[in-house]
C-alpha cells in the first residue's frame, strides 16, 4: 500500500477579509480506506494515522521537493482563480 499525498494552497477562511496566511502550501495524506464506526460507541475511527499529519511549506516547489525526496506519490490541486468584481464607489449608491 503506497501513501498518496495531495498538495494544495490553503484557502482563505470565510471569516477572513484579507489574504494573509493564504500563501502557505499544505501537504496531507489521502485516506487509504474509509473510517469505520465503532460498534460500541459509534465513533468514527480507523488505523490510518497518516491522515492526521498535515505539513505546511512556504512554496509549491518546497512541498513537491519534499514529497519527491521522501518518495511520496503526490498530486497538486491548483488554487482556483480569484474572481474580482471591479466596480466604482458610486455603484454602492445606485
Amino acid at each position: 500500500m503506497t501513501k498518496t499525498a495531495r498538495i494544495y494552497q490553503k484557502p482563505k477562511n470565510a471569516m477572513q477579509s484579507g489574504r494573509a496566511r493564504t500563501t502557505v502550501w499544505i501537504l496531507e495524506y489521502e485516506p487509504v480506506r474509509q473510517q469505520q464506526a465503532d460498534p460500541l460507541t459509534g465513533w468514527a475511527g480507523g488505523d490510518a494515522t497518516a491522515t492526521q499529519l498535515r505539513m505546511s511549506f512556504p512554496t509549491l516547489e518546497a512541498a513537491t521537493g519534499y514529497a519527491e525526496r521522501e518518495g511520496i506519490a503526490f498530486h497538486v490541486i491548483a488554487a482556483p482563480e480569484r474572481k474580482l468584481k471591479l466596480q466604482a464607489y458610486a455603484d454602492n449608491f445606485r
